[in-house]
Protein backbone atom coordinates (compact mmCIF):
# COMPACT_ATOMS: atom_id res chain seq x y z
CA UNK A 1 0.00 0.00 0.00
CA UNK A 2 3.07 2.38 0.81
CA UNK A 3 4.62 1.86 -2.10
CA UNK A 4 0.84 2.41 -4.30
CA UNK A 5 0.79 5.80 -2.31
CA UNK A 6 4.20 6.73 -3.58
CA UNK A 7 3.64 5.75 -6.88
CA UNK A 8 0.66 8.34 -7.20
CA UNK A 9 2.06 10.98 -4.87
CA UNK A 10 5.45 11.09 -8.03
CA UNK A 11 2.10 10.85 -10.78
CA UNK A 12 0.66 13.97 -9.47
CA UNK A 13 3.49 15.90 -8.67
CA UNK A 14 4.83 15.29 -12.43
CA UNK A 15 1.54 16.16 -13.93
CA UNK A 16 1.83 19.58 -11.93
CA UNK A 17 5.45 19.71 -13.56
CA UNK A 18 4.59 19.26 -16.12
CA UNK A 19 1.62 21.22 -16.53
CA UNK A 20 3.92 24.08 -14.93
CA UNK A 21 6.63 24.06 -17.77
CA UNK A 22 3.11 24.16 -20.29
CA UNK A 23 2.46 27.66 -18.76
CA UNK A 24 5.49 29.28 -19.22
CA UNK A 25 5.67 27.47 -22.55
CA UNK A 26 2.74 29.16 -23.40
CA UNK A 27 3.65 32.85 -21.56
CA UNK A 28 6.80 33.07 -23.45
CA UNK A 29 4.82 32.42 -26.91
CA UNK A 30 2.24 34.72 -25.68
CA UNK A 31 4.85 37.29 -25.90
CA UNK A 32 5.29 38.87 -29.75
CA UNK A 33 8.03 40.80 -31.29
CA UNK A 34 7.29 44.26 -32.76
CA UNK A 35 9.37 46.19 -34.65
CA UNK A 36 9.89 49.94 -34.97
CA UNK A 37 11.61 52.76 -35.69
CA UNK A 38 12.49 56.07 -33.40
CA UNK A 39 14.39 58.40 -32.87
CA UNK A 40 14.70 58.77 -28.96
CA UNK A 41 18.81 58.39 -29.60
CA UNK A 42 19.19 61.11 -32.07
CA UNK A 43 18.65 60.01 -35.10
CA UNK A 44 16.20 57.45 -36.55
CA UNK A 45 16.89 53.99 -35.68
CA UNK A 46 15.22 50.61 -36.24
CA UNK A 47 14.01 48.91 -32.65
CA UNK A 48 12.33 46.04 -31.37
CA UNK A 49 10.22 45.90 -28.38
CA UNK A 50 7.50 42.71 -27.13
CA UNK A 51 3.94 43.37 -27.50
CA UNK A 52 3.44 44.03 -23.85
CA UNK A 53 6.38 46.92 -23.79
CA UNK A 54 9.40 45.06 -22.63
CA UNK A 55 12.84 44.53 -23.76
CA UNK A 56 13.20 47.24 -25.74
CA UNK A 57 16.44 47.24 -27.85
CA UNK A 58 18.01 48.69 -30.73
CA UNK A 59 18.86 47.00 -33.71
CA UNK A 60 20.66 49.55 -36.03
CA UNK A 61 22.87 51.82 -35.06
CA UNK A 62 24.53 54.62 -37.72
CA UNK A 63 24.35 58.72 -38.37
CA UNK A 64 21.83 57.85 -41.16
CA UNK A 65 18.25 57.54 -40.83
CA UNK A 66 16.70 53.95 -40.50
CA UNK A 67 12.85 53.24 -40.99
CA UNK A 68 9.93 51.68 -41.84
CA UNK A 69 11.16 47.89 -40.93
CA UNK A 70 8.75 44.82 -41.71
CA UNK A 71 9.53 41.46 -40.78
CA UNK A 72 9.74 38.44 -43.51
CA UNK A 73 6.92 36.00 -43.64
CA UNK A 74 9.32 33.33 -41.91
CA UNK A 75 10.37 36.03 -39.24
CA UNK A 76 14.17 35.35 -40.13
CA UNK A 77 14.42 38.95 -41.75
CA UNK A 78 13.94 42.77 -41.42
CA UNK A 79 13.69 44.79 -44.63
CA UNK A 80 13.70 48.62 -44.14
CA UNK A 81 13.81 51.66 -45.63
CA UNK A 82 17.72 54.06 -44.90
CA UNK A 83 18.94 57.06 -46.44
CA UNK A 84 22.62 56.30 -45.31
CA UNK A 85 24.33 56.33 -49.06
CA UNK A 86 22.64 59.66 -49.68
CA UNK A 87 18.80 58.73 -50.77
CA UNK A 88 16.16 56.68 -49.42
CA UNK A 89 17.16 52.70 -50.13
CA UNK A 90 15.33 49.72 -49.55
CA UNK A 91 17.59 47.71 -46.86
CA UNK A 92 17.68 43.91 -45.47
CA UNK A 93 18.92 42.42 -41.77
CA UNK A 94 18.66 39.83 -39.58
CA UNK A 95 16.58 39.91 -36.53
CA UNK A 96 19.33 41.26 -34.36
CA UNK A 97 20.68 43.87 -36.68
CA UNK A 98 23.16 41.77 -38.28
CA UNK A 99 23.91 41.38 -42.12
CA UNK A 100 22.93 44.60 -43.34
CA UNK A 101 22.61 45.36 -47.29
CA UNK A 102 21.55 47.62 -49.71
CA UNK A 103 18.97 45.96 -51.77
CA UNK A 104 17.13 48.82 -54.66
CA UNK A 105 21.11 50.78 -54.88
CA UNK A 106 19.74 52.97 -57.53
CA UNK A 107 20.38 57.42 -57.42
CA UNK A 108 16.73 58.09 -56.77
CA UNK A 109 14.35 57.44 -53.58
CA UNK A 110 12.76 53.86 -52.65
CA UNK A 111 10.82 53.15 -49.50
CA UNK A 112 7.83 51.65 -48.58
CA UNK A 113 8.59 48.24 -48.53
CA UNK A 114 6.71 44.72 -48.41
CA UNK A 115 7.15 41.26 -48.35
CA UNK A 116 5.69 38.32 -50.55
CA UNK A 117 3.83 36.10 -48.00
CA UNK A 118 6.29 33.25 -49.68
CA UNK A 119 9.51 35.63 -48.81
CA UNK A 120 10.79 35.61 -52.16
CA UNK A 121 9.89 39.23 -53.46
CA UNK A 122 9.57 42.50 -52.08
CA UNK A 123 7.10 45.74 -53.28
CA UNK A 124 8.08 48.70 -52.88
CA UNK A 125 7.70 52.43 -54.20
CA UNK A 126 9.76 54.93 -56.30
CA UNK A 127 9.89 57.98 -57.98
CA UNK A 128 13.21 56.59 -60.45
CA UNK A 129 11.01 56.63 -63.29
CA UNK A 130 9.81 60.57 -62.70
CA UNK A 131 6.50 60.27 -60.77
CA UNK A 132 6.05 57.75 -57.82
CA UNK A 133 5.25 54.16 -58.73
CA UNK A 134 5.22 50.68 -57.28
CA UNK A 135 8.18 48.56 -57.87
CA UNK A 136 8.51 44.68 -57.38
CA UNK A 137 12.28 42.78 -56.79
CA UNK A 138 13.45 39.73 -55.83
CA UNK A 139 14.50 39.38 -52.00
CA UNK A 140 17.99 39.34 -53.20
CA UNK A 141 17.43 42.77 -54.84
CA UNK A 142 17.76 41.80 -58.39
CA UNK A 143 14.93 41.73 -61.60
CA UNK A 144 13.12 44.83 -60.76
CA UNK A 145 10.31 45.76 -62.37
CA UNK A 146 7.87 48.38 -62.76
CA UNK A 147 4.19 47.45 -61.56
CA UNK A 148 2.20 50.69 -61.97
CA UNK A 149 2.52 53.12 -64.87
CA UNK A 150 0.42 56.37 -64.72
CA UNK A 151 1.08 60.05 -64.23
CA UNK A 152 0.19 59.96 -60.85
CA UNK A 153 1.49 58.84 -57.26
CA UNK A 154 0.57 54.90 -56.58
CA UNK A 155 2.44 54.36 -53.30
CA UNK A 156 2.06 52.33 -50.29
CA UNK A 157 1.83 48.94 -51.60
CA UNK A 158 0.73 45.81 -49.78
CA UNK A 159 1.05 42.31 -50.77
CA UNK A 160 -2.34 39.81 -49.90
CA UNK A 161 -2.05 36.49 -47.75
CA UNK A 162 -2.51 34.83 -50.55
CA UNK A 163 0.10 36.30 -53.04
CA UNK A 164 -2.63 36.97 -55.57
CA UNK A 165 -3.69 40.45 -55.35
CA UNK A 166 -2.10 44.01 -54.37
CA UNK A 167 -3.31 46.78 -52.22
CA UNK A 168 -1.98 50.46 -52.51
CA UNK A 169 -2.49 53.87 -52.33
CA UNK A 170 -3.04 56.89 -55.42
CA UNK A 171 -4.64 59.72 -56.12
CA UNK A 172 -5.11 58.98 -59.96
CA UNK A 173 -8.54 60.04 -59.48
CA UNK A 174 -7.99 63.45 -58.01
CA UNK A 175 -7.86 62.82 -54.11
CA UNK A 176 -5.92 59.64 -52.29
CA UNK A 177 -7.87 56.61 -52.45
CA UNK A 178 -7.45 52.91 -51.85
CA UNK A 179 -6.92 50.62 -54.93
CA UNK A 180 -6.34 46.72 -55.16
CA UNK A 181 -5.20 45.25 -58.28
CA UNK A 182 -3.36 42.07 -59.27
CA UNK A 183 0.36 41.48 -58.86
CA UNK A 184 1.34 41.98 -62.59
CA UNK A 185 -0.80 45.64 -62.43
CA UNK A 186 -3.80 44.25 -64.44
CA UNK A 187 -7.29 44.59 -63.03
CA UNK A 188 -7.28 47.55 -60.95
CA UNK A 189 -9.70 48.33 -59.09
CA UNK A 190 -10.96 51.32 -56.70
CA UNK A 191 -11.78 50.14 -53.38
CA UNK A 192 -12.92 53.74 -51.43
CA UNK A 193 -14.16 56.49 -52.87
CA UNK A 194 -14.41 59.80 -51.11
CA UNK A 195 -13.59 63.53 -49.75
CA UNK A 196 -10.72 61.90 -47.46
CA UNK A 197 -7.36 60.89 -48.04
CA UNK A 198 -7.17 57.30 -48.04
CA UNK A 199 -3.93 55.51 -47.41
CA UNK A 200 -1.80 53.18 -45.21
CA UNK A 201 -3.59 49.88 -46.42
CA UNK A 202 -3.18 46.84 -44.27
CA UNK A 203 -4.29 43.44 -45.49
CA UNK A 204 -5.26 41.26 -42.29
CA UNK A 205 -3.47 37.75 -42.04
CA UNK A 206 -6.68 36.05 -43.47
CA UNK A 207 -6.80 38.23 -46.13
CA UNK A 208 -10.83 39.00 -45.61
CA UNK A 209 -9.69 42.82 -44.11
CA UNK A 210 -8.16 45.73 -44.91
CA UNK A 211 -7.13 48.23 -42.55
CA UNK A 212 -6.75 51.96 -43.60
CA UNK A 213 -6.03 55.56 -42.03
CA UNK A 214 -9.00 57.98 -43.38
CA UNK A 215 -10.70 61.39 -41.73
CA UNK A 216 -7.82 63.45 -40.15
CA UNK A 217 -6.04 59.67 -39.74
CA UNK A 218 -8.62 57.88 -38.25
CA UNK A 219 -7.86 54.31 -37.99
CA UNK A 220 -10.76 52.31 -40.41
CA UNK A 221 -11.56 48.87 -41.20
CA UNK A 222 -12.82 47.02 -44.27
CA UNK A 223 -13.82 44.14 -46.10
CA UNK A 224 -11.19 43.20 -48.73
CA UNK A 225 -13.82 44.25 -51.54
CA UNK A 226 -14.02 47.75 -49.93
CA UNK A 227 -17.96 47.23 -48.12
CA UNK A 228 -18.59 47.52 -44.38
CA UNK A 229 -16.35 50.72 -43.60
CA UNK A 230 -16.39 51.16 -39.81
CA UNK A 231 -13.96 53.44 -37.98
CA UNK A 232 -11.57 51.58 -35.53
CA UNK A 233 -9.62 53.82 -33.67
CA UNK A 234 -10.82 57.53 -33.44
CA UNK A 235 -7.80 59.79 -33.32
CA UNK A 236 -7.61 63.72 -32.35
CA UNK A 237 -7.15 66.07 -35.13
CA UNK A 238 -3.48 64.71 -35.31
CA UNK A 239 -4.58 61.01 -36.07
CA UNK A 240 -3.46 57.68 -35.55
CA UNK A 241 -1.14 56.15 -38.06
CA UNK A 242 0.92 53.16 -39.81
CA UNK A 243 -1.86 50.10 -38.79
CA UNK A 244 -0.40 46.88 -39.18
CA UNK A 245 -2.16 43.54 -37.91
CA UNK A 246 -1.21 40.83 -35.15
CA UNK A 247 -0.47 37.34 -36.70
CA UNK A 248 -3.57 35.93 -35.03
CA UNK A 249 -5.63 39.06 -36.82
CA UNK A 250 -7.34 40.17 -33.79
CA UNK A 251 -5.50 43.32 -33.05
CA UNK A 252 -3.55 45.92 -34.72
CA UNK A 253 -0.76 47.92 -33.78
CA UNK A 254 -0.29 52.03 -34.95
CA UNK A 255 1.33 55.17 -33.64
CA UNK A 256 -0.53 58.09 -32.20
CA UNK A 257 0.93 61.67 -31.77
CA UNK A 258 -0.05 62.76 -28.77
CA UNK A 259 -1.62 65.90 -28.58
CA UNK A 260 -0.21 66.50 -25.12
CA UNK A 261 3.00 65.14 -25.99
CA UNK A 262 3.83 66.30 -29.41
CA UNK A 263 5.43 62.84 -30.14
CA UNK A 264 4.40 59.71 -31.95
CA UNK A 265 3.83 56.75 -29.24
CA UNK A 266 2.82 52.85 -30.11
CA UNK A 267 -0.09 51.52 -29.12
CA UNK A 268 -2.30 48.35 -29.36
CA UNK A 269 -6.09 48.18 -30.09
CA UNK A 270 -8.26 45.32 -30.85
CA UNK A 271 -9.83 44.71 -34.05
CA UNK A 272 -13.27 45.64 -32.46
CA UNK A 273 -11.84 48.84 -31.35
CA UNK A 274 -11.64 48.10 -27.39
CA UNK A 275 -8.87 47.90 -25.08
CA UNK A 276 -6.25 50.43 -26.09
CA UNK A 277 -3.08 49.93 -24.49
CA UNK A 278 0.13 52.16 -25.32
CA UNK A 279 3.62 50.21 -25.05
CA UNK A 280 6.10 53.18 -25.65
CA UNK A 281 6.97 55.80 -23.36
CA UNK A 282 9.00 58.76 -24.55
CA UNK A 283 9.38 62.23 -25.64
CA UNK A 284 9.92 61.48 -29.05
CA UNK A 285 8.98 59.56 -32.46
CA UNK A 286 8.13 56.10 -32.45
CA UNK A 287 6.58 54.74 -35.74
CA UNK A 288 5.72 52.71 -38.31
CA UNK A 289 5.38 49.53 -36.17
CA UNK A 290 5.52 45.77 -37.78
CA UNK A 291 4.65 42.87 -35.84
CA UNK A 292 6.34 39.67 -36.06
CA UNK A 293 4.65 36.65 -37.86
CA UNK A 294 4.26 33.68 -36.70
CA UNK A 295 6.56 31.57 -39.28
CA UNK A 296 4.28 28.64 -40.49
CA UNK A 297 5.89 25.08 -40.06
Amino acid sequence: MKITHIIKYVGIIFIFFVLSIGCKENSSLSKQKIVFNSCRDGNTDIYIIDDDGKNEYRLTNNPANDFDPSWSPNSEKIIFVSDRDGNDEIYIMNPDGTNQKNLSSNPFSDGEPSWSPDGKKILFSSNRDGNREIYVMNVDGTDQKRVTNNPFSDDEPSWSPDGKKILFSSNRDGNREIYVMNVDGTNIIRLTSNKYTDCEPSWSPDGKKITFCSKNFKIYIMDADGKNQRILANGSKNGYLNPSWSPDGKKIVFDFLHPKLGCDEIYIIDTDGKNLKRITYNQYLDGNPSWRPIAKE
